[in-house]
């Protein structure tokens, strides 16, 4: 019986784990996501240094690019978010089957 206790608590690190990386992933997800938005503050904020018209190209790769970043970064923090969610449904199953866990998880 003690090898099947240390089996399901080798599930469990596993999965918390996999939810530390997760974390990680929403970490930088939401760092690509703000990081567009600092951008256009800095255009702003310089926008009486420069004429539009002749650097509306640069403008329009920029807002690409910008735009780019902010649905990489909100594709990242969603999709941790989801797996988040996944893991601790995960972590709960286990601990509905296996009452000996209630002593190990803290809430």
């Amino acid at each position: 019986m003690a090898d099947g206790k240390s089996l399901i608590i080798s599930k469990v690190e596993l999965l918390l784990a996999e939810k530390m990386a997760m974390l990680a992933t929403l970490r930088t997800g939401i760092a690509v996501f703000t990081l567009p938005f600092s951008v256009l503050t800095i255009l702003i904020a310089t926008s009486g240094f420069y004429d539009v018209k002749d650097v509306a190209w640069l403008l329009a790769a920029v807002y690409i690019l910008c735009g780019t970043l902010a649905i990489v970064g909100g594709y990242l923090v969603f999709r941790s978010i989801r797996r988040i969610h996944m893991i601790d449904h995960k972590i709960e199953k286990i601990k509905l089957h296996n009452k000996f866990m209630d002593n190990l998880i803290v809430e």
